[in-house]
């Protein structure tokens, strides 16, 4: 990276920016030049962050960054090199244990990741040099190496295809750990290239590495003896990527154009950052106000000293002479170290246990999620997966979910519905009666009204045999497809118990999307059989077992723009046919209108259901016709620049003048409970993004499928599309987009109450964005510096107006860039990603929250997330109960453990009043190392694990609970002012109401006082005790560990007390708790006093308790009403905020 930055500033990476070039096999082109290797980076993976020589150093730096590692260090020295009050034990052992377990747990997952990269590093694979097969791990790949893969193996570095075993030159590939798409696609050898590639001589000139999977431009020069070079054009179509499989070809040569970290896959990849929680930086705030409470206290109490000992006969009285040595100290120095002994004195008040116990609240609560036998999925065998315990409060604060669509919102498994022919419905049905014009051996088919001609239906059903680039995979041994069926994800061609040909059934279909596929199977029920393509031949056997043969003459590709695709065949009687399919909105305008609207009907119909439309066209092309299409297309496939222009107006102009013959109907199956899932979560306040790969009008159907749009929703659209209808300047039509859909999203729409959702608010407009990723880049990358801050604001505006948006045709890296965007937006939102694929990997990583799927396509996703989950519908537990609970849980401890510190300092600091500011600590140093760690810790650690404020049925029932904690509710500067408002009174309290009791000194029968030490202990008494209960006041889900912790912790301070104090201890120099405990308890008054303040402070929460107006009983288990708007009232409890209440309603009901 230093390297690359220093060429940059250097101007020695100017060559960069424009091409490579790769000398394919290492061969000058010219037997007169001297070759000289040009240099490019090795094909070494690196995913890891440390090395053996750098942890130690690297990983101490990244934990001292954080405030309370510092602060604790620095204390920790204070107390080493300075004569301070208490022991640096007391800060330098908690110190250490966390520094230690989070340095072993830090380390673990880096050596995992080392692990994983040396098997990818160390592979071995096969490189072709001369007429020798060379056997090489996969880090010594050199660009321009001839590598040969074989069938299922990965490719190790991005390749272009030079030779396949197949007989047409192509090869097939899954990308699915590079777009999260499990299907087929094929891949073309450079054309004319020699079969013999030892005798291969040629160049390749393209563009330097960039992370875009679907771009791809150069051109290969093949050097022949003494003529010209020929040049071929090359294409993403030519292109391997690292990281895809080889399917269905036995084996293939390419050259490796990148390799390593330039490899697109490697350049998709973001860098694994250390995530933090927003529990985590508002614990920051707050220890930064502690921080200066501290430091005001040192300060008042060390100006404060040397003012009293300014007054005569204060400095040294009479019984406390000084040593001379102490006379001749600096008197900078002395104030000085005055200050930091008062500093270490006072230190307490940051509670270094409370890192401690978080760590452990962290650990401990996430196995309640791996433990959780909702997540549980049968069909794996699996349950959920913790890899990142600091997150669980995080899963509580969610704002925006972004969510890939391929694999987590659907199965990924097209089966087709319906057709309709003609503007007739033909509906497959599963039952064996009433066969209805197709072949018996097809299965069955109920009309609705009455049937199409059968000229048209075989017209149709051909059409859908023969529009596809489906490929018939035979089988090739026994058992064999069973097992491809899984890895591959083949479709088998038996269907519903029917009775095929055996041949026949045991063969499955390869595409490169799932619906053609699926329209394929379609065909086949009702009686065409696709049989596969040989030397350009099409072949389909037809309900009464003839072979029908037509020559393939041309495919006219998909593409996002056009929205369909078509072919031109030639069948046997000689007449050339184009078969065209694609959207309605593509189709409707190219053929003869008053064929439209029966079938138009039928297509909005089965859009709103849900389900996938596609339209069928004909068109029967004369000779002339064909000769003109046939010389434009060629023409315009050998074109090397505006390729995809030529092509584009060729298509528009032989796709005219067709008619329309039906339309089909396919369901891309949702997960379970996709659409139950998505409205929790938008009813939570939560917003949802879907971030794909795939193409617009599946991602639009599963959007409505899913609910995520409704059917009165307007959708705003931004895609190269819409940016082309205007006949303008994209820029120019992108910016006039975006303005007017700025206006009509925010500015016209009026303003939404805090709260309501589109669930419940019929009255204003609902809008739903549509953008693709060319557009994207655009918004992001305008080509002019000023547009882009206006452009990505206008963009974010319009998005955050929307119920949904819908972002297709997505890189992997643009998915990180849409979460990183919304994540760095105003008032830095939560943000959540979802995904099952490789391809999700990098927004996974960028997000607060990243969860992956324990899905079929690899465990990429898996392995780099925070949190793993069988199914998307288990999402909906894991937000809405789990992450509320974990969110609530953790907000009371670190709020509670602010209080009960503060109650316990304060007294001290005002203790020194009284004592001449003379560092005299008013506890013993027994219970000042015992008070966090053994009296107050066991308390809030059970109630931080076990806590359930409002029980899992209600929170799940009513999603709008989720809003209550939204916003880090919990952890705001107002609740956190209550919070130390009252620990003041608490501490005030304790202090003075002692004091008071201490104003009649004669406290025991026998005339004899009290001593410092009792004062103490009296105050530490009811400070232990009222912490204690008060945290028993907030609790309202008791369990059996909850009582043994609470009331064990008050017995075993009694226990200790009367133990500490009743033995005479040999190792120490001094023990001021001589029998000061059970002296303390033989005094009534002392009694009285203890119970009076334990009483007094918890007063006002009891009197909260006892006046307030009751809201019915077992209002923990109460299930959410319907109010009088429609929408849904929570429980009496979450009506009130939650860190006001205390004895809630929700307490009696004892669990």
């Amino acid at each position: 990276m230093l390297r690359r930055r220093l060429n940059r500033l250097l101007g020695g990476d100017e060559r960069r920016v424009d091409s490579r070039t790769i000398y394919v096999g290492h061969r000058s082109c010219s037997a007169n030049e001297v070759f000289i290797p040009p240099k490019f980076c090795d094909n070494r993976i690196v995913s890891s962050k440390y090395t053996v020589w750098n942890f130690l150093p690297k990983n101490l730096f990244e934990q001292f960054r954080r405030i309370a590692n510092f602060y604790f260090l620095i204390i920790f020295l204070v107390q080493v090199i300075v004569d301070t009050p208490t022991s640096p034990v007391t800060s330098g052992l908690p110190l250490f244990f966390v520094i230690t377990v989070t340095a072993i747990k830090q380390g673990y997952e880096d050596w995992l990741r080392h692990k994983a990269d040396n098997e990818v590093n160390k592979y071995q694979v096969t490189v072709l040099e001369g007429d020798r097969r060379i056997q090489k791990e996969s880090e010594k790949i050199k660009v321009g190496d001839v590598v040969e893969v074989k069938e299922d193996e990965t490719f190790p570095c991005d390749l272009i295809l030079l030779k396949s075993s197949r007989d047409d030159d192509t090869c097939f590939v899954t990308t699915a750990s590079l777009d999260g798409e499990s299907n087929h696609k094929t891949h073309y050898t450079v054309p004319d290239t020699e079969n013999d590639l030892e005798s291969l001589n040629a160049t390749i000139e393209c563009e330097q590495p960039q992370p875009d999977l679907y771009k791809f431009v150069g051109r290969m020069h093949i050097y022949r003896n003494d003529q010209e070079p020929a040049v071929r054009s090359l294409g993403p179509e030519n292109l391997l990527l690292k990281g895809a499989t080889l399917k269905n070809t036995q084996k293939i040569c390419g050259v490796a154009v990148y390799t390593g970290m330039e490899t697109k896959m490697a350049l998709n990849y973001q860098g694994k950052s250390q995530k933090r929680s927003a529990v985590e930086k508002s614990i920051n705030a707050f220890l930064l106000v502690y921080l200066s409470i501290l430091v005001s206290k040192a300060l008042v109490c060390t100006t404060l000293k040397y003012v009293w000992q300014s007054k005569p006969g204060q400095d040294e009285p009479w019984y406390n002479e000084k040593t001379q040595r102490e006379k001749d100290t600096n008197l900078y120095l002395k104030m000085f170290t005055d200050f930091l002994s008062f500093m270490v004195l006072f230190n307490f008040i940051i509670p270094v246990s409370m890192y401690v116990t978080v760590e452990m609240q962290k650990f401990l609560g996430s196995f309640f999620i791996t433990w959780d036998k909702d997540f549980f999925d049968p069909e794996i065998k699996e349950g959920a997966l913790v890899n990142t315990s600091d997150l669980n409060e995080e899963l509580g604060q969610v704002e925006y979910v972004f969510t890939d669509k391929t694999g987590t919102l659907t199965q990924n498994n097209m089966e087709f519905i319906e057709c309709c022919i003609d503007g007739f419905q033909y509906k497959y049905r599963d039952a064996s009666s009433e066969l209805d014009g197709f072949c018996v051996t097809d299965g069955p088919v109920s009309k609705l009204q009455q049937k199409a001609g059968r000229e048209k239906e075989e017209l149709f059903l051909r059409a859908l045999c023969l529009c596809h680039t489906v490929q018939v995979k035979e089988p090739t041994g026994q058992g064999q497809d069973q097992g491809d069926g899984l890895t591959d994800q083949l479709d088998g061609v038996g269907m519903d118990g029917e009775v095929l040909h055996s041949p026949l059934e045991q063969r499955g279909f390869i595409a490169s999307s799932p619906d053609e596929v699926a329209l394929v199977k379609g065909a086949m029920r009702y009686g065409f059989t696709f049989l596969g393509l040989e030397s350009k031949t099409m072949k389909i056997l037809n309900w009464n077992n003839d072979i029908e043969m037509y020559e393939l003459l041309h495919v006219l590709n998909f593409d996002p723009v056009r929205r369909r695709m078509s072919v031109i065949v030639r069948s046997k009687s000689g007449d050339t046919l184009l078969f065209c399919k694609g959207a309605d909105s593509s189709i409707f305008p190219r053929v003869r209108q008053e064929e439209v609207e029966r079938i138009r009907v039928h297509v909005e119909r089965n859009a709103t259901e849900g389900y996938r439309t596609l339209c069928v066209a004909y068109k029967s092309l004369s000779e002339e016709e064909y000769t003109q299409a046939d010389a434009g297309l060629r023409e315009a496939r050998l074109a090397l620049q505006d390729r995809e222009e030529k092509l584009m107006a060729v298509y528009n102009q032989v796709e005219t003048g067709m008619s329309l013959i039906g339309a089909t109907a396919v369901e891309d199956r949702l997960q379970d409970e996709a659409a139950e899932t998505m409205e929790a979560l938008q009813g939570a306040g939560i917003k949802v993004w879907v971030l794909t790969g795939d193409k617009m009008e599946t991602a639009k159907s599963t959007c409505y499928a899913c609910r995520l749009f409704q059917r009165n929703t307007e959708l705003l659209e931004l895609t190269v599309r819409t940016l082309e209808d205007g006949g303008r300047r994209r820029e120019e039509r992108l910016h006039e987009l975006l303005v007017e859909y700025h206006k009509k999203a925010v500015q016209d729409a009026p303003p939404v109450k805090a709260g309501v959702t589109r669930s419940w608010s019929s009255t204003s407009q609902d809008y739903g964005f549509i953008i693709d990723g060319a557009t994207l880049s655009m918004v992001l990358n305008p080509s002019s510096e000023s547009n882009s801050s206006r452009y990505k604001n206008l963009f974010l505006q319009i998005c955050q107006n929307c119920t949904s948006v819908l972002c297709c045709r997505m890189a992997p890296l643009q998915k990180a860039q849409i979460v990183k965007m919304v994540k760095n937006s105003k008032g830095s939102p939560i943000t959540l990603s979802i995904g099952d694929g490789a391809n999700d990997v990098s927004m996974i990583l960028e997000a607060h929250v990243g969860i992956g799927i324990k899905g079929k396509e690899g465990r990429q996703a898996v392995r780099n997330s925070d949190y793993a989950i069988p199914k998307l519908k288990h999402l909906k537990k894991l937000l809405l109960a789990h992450g509320h609970l974990y969110y609530v849980r953790i907000a009371h401890l670190v709020q509670y453990f602010f209080y009960k510190n503060l109650c316990f300092i304060l007294p001290q600091f005002l203790y020194q009043f009284f004592c001449g500011y003379s560092q005299q600590p008013l506890y013993d140093a027994a219970y000042l190392t015992m008070y966090n760690i053994c009296f107050t810790s066991m308390p809030i650690l059970a109630y931080s694990l076990l806590e359930q404020h409002i029980c899992i049925e209600v929170l799940l029932d009513n999603a709008t609970l989720y809003r209550e904690i939204a916003k880090n509710a919990m952890l705001r500067w107002g609740p956190f002012l209550y919070w130390t408002l009252l620990g003041l009174f608490h501490g005030l309290l304790f202090f003075f109401g002692v004091r008071y009791l201490f104003s009649n000194p004669a406290l025991q029968d026998n005339g004899q006082v009290f001593g410092n030490w009792s004062y103490g202990t009296i105050v530490f008494t009811v400070l232990v005790f009222t912490v204690t209960l008060k945290l028993a006041l907030d609790t309202r889900h008791w369990t059996w560990i909850n009582h043994f912790v609470i009331w064990g912790s008050l017995a075993f301070y009694v226990f200790f007390s009367f133990f500490w104090g009743g033995i005479i201890w040999p190792f120490l120099r001094q023990q001021r708790l001589y029998f000061v405990f059970a002296n303390m308890l033989s005094s009534v008054s002392a009694w009285l006093v203890i119970i009076l303040l334990i009483l007094l402070s918890l007063l006002p929460e009891i009197l909260l308790v006892v006046f307030r107006k009751p809201r019915g009983p077992h209002a923990r288990q109460k299930k959410p009403v319907q109010s009088s708007e429609g929408g849904l009232q929570s429980p009496g409890s979450s009506a009130r905020p939650l860190l006001m209440r205390t004895f809630s309603d929700e307490s009696h009901t004892v669990i």
